[in-house]
């Protein structure tokens, strides 16, 4: 019995301050959802990656990303583009939300103007000028061949698509030159396609711009027949070209037992660029950087351990987020938790903002409203007594003594239904001098009626 009376009587009502609290809570915990679903979104599952020609290397980087990103569950389509200009399109119109371009392509203004940021440099991608054995010779039957880009005037030679960054790149190199691309018998065929032409003698030349990893690279590097041009002068060319760097082939690189390539070879070589729109979620972007290391930041023909992936060697403005990446390595919780675990925890400071923003003013009206719940219960059969009290003032006093029995009878009755009601309510010992103040009123109301 002592039990269910301290039940039924305790110092506080968990039913009616969960009550009083209800609409506070609701309330906070909406903001918290529109804060973290609106105010900071998760990143997406799905992102459309631009790479480039088939058989490319950016076909073939893109494909280590698209797997390196689904170990944590982001699926990377991948788009076949013609190139640089393509790509930077693509971006542009909202058909891509990553892409590979190569440095020159665009300038930092244009760059900023369009909403495009970096995700850092990856790696030098030489300017291969394949060439036919006897190609150019000398108008008096000497061997030399095409020793000087002066001597492919006349030549047919393939620049590819407009779409890829190649036709302008090369345009630029033969303007130093004092050429013209119609000093050249110049065609636009995709790199595959212009391979096949090359190895079938219908064209003298072809011109890539790739990573040396590019199955077709490696495949014209060692094709008998097949030779490639040596930029003599690249050292002259990074001064009039700035976007380019002076990179060198070394002996036997490609093949050490049968010393193939038989010299050094001195090339010209853009970079290529990992380039987003400016709305890429942070989280992604600190994601495709981490990829960019994991791919590129080897030792390779062109660079050195730990050269590359860097914001450097671009004229496109780095990402804020790929900046501090590169200084400071990842985001302290990426260290220890899966991606979408470090990425929830780090996306909770906007929730802690919801609540410290809402529970400190909401805080101050629960108590009132909890306190006005439970004296309401009491307060509102005051109303009963002055209805009671009202209807004895308007008997008169001059009535017969049978009606003024009769109206006593049926108050007192009132009051008693109202005190067995009172007698019922369930109230918090901390709130019961009221009922007890209740009790005694109707009380003192019965004695009136009585008199």
């Amino acid at each position: 019995m002592n039990r269910r009376v301290l039940r039924k009587f305790s110092l506080v009502s968990l039913r009616d301050l969960l009550a009083a609290s209800a609409p506070t809570i609701v309330l906070v915990l909406a903001a918290c959802v529109v804060a973290y679903v609106v105010v900071d979104p998760a990143p997406p599952r799905r992102v459309l990656l631009s790479t480039g020609q088939e058989n490319g290397a950016y076909e073939e980087f893109g494909k280590k990303y698209a797997a390196i990103l689904q170990r944590e569950d982001i699926r990377v389509t991948l788009e076949r583009s013609l190139g640089s200009e393509q790509n930077l399109q693509r971006l542009v119109d909202g058909q891509a939300d990553v892409a590979f371009v190569q440095s020159g392509s665009t300038s930092e203004d244009d760059a900023q103007q369009r909403g495009l940021v970096s995700l850092g440099s990856l790696f030098t991608e030489p300017v291969w000028l394949f060439l036919r054995d006897g190609a150019g010779k000398g108008k008096k039957g000497d061997n030399s061949g095409v020793q000087r880009l002066t001597d492919l005037k006349g030549l047919r030679i393939n620049l590819g698509p407009e779409g890829t960054g190649v036709p302008k790149l090369f345009r630029q190199v033969l303007a130093v030159n004092g050429l013209e691309a119609k000093d050249l018998q110049v065609s636009s065929l995709e790199n595959t396609p212009a391979t096949v032409e090359l190895l079938a003698g219908r064209i003298d030349g072809l011109v890539f711009s790739s990573a040396p990893e590019a199955p077709l690279i490696q495949m014209l590097l060692q094709t008998p027949g097949i030779r490639l041009f040596d930029f003599r002068q690249a050292e002259a060319y990074t001064r009039r070209l700035p976007f380019l760097t002076h990179v060198v082939l070394p002996r036997g690189i490609v093949d050490l037992g049968r010393d193939i390539p038989a010299q050094d070879f001195h090339l010209i070589a853009p970079t290529a660029t990992l380039v987003a729109r400016e709305d890429l979620h942070p989280a992604l972007v600190d994601l495709f950087v981490k990829a960019a290391i994991d791919i590129h930041g080897g030792a390779g023909w062109f660079q050195q351990q730990g050269q590359f992936p860097s914001p450097r060697y671009t004229e496109i403005p780095v990402a804020k987020e790929a900046a501090k990446y590169y200084k400071d390595g990842p985001p302290f919780l990426q260290r220890y938790l899966s991606f979408w675990l470090a990425n929830l925890f780090d996306r909770l400071w906007v929730v802690v903002v919801a609540l410290a923003a809402l529970i400190i003013p909401l805080s101050k009206i629960v108590p009132p409203l909890y306190v006005w719940r439970i004296r309401s219960r009491v307060y509102r059969w005051y109303g009963q007594l002055r209805a009671v009290e009202g209807e004895l003032e308007q008997v008169p006093a001059d009535a017969p003594a049978a009606q003024r029995d009769e109206v006593r009878a049926a108050l007192l009755r009132r009051l008693d239904e109202i005190e067995e009601r009172v007698n019922h309510i369930s109230i918090p010992l901390a709130y019961a001098d009221a009922l007890y103040g209740l009790r005694s009123h109707i009380n003192f109301v019965r004695q009136r009626v009585q008199a």
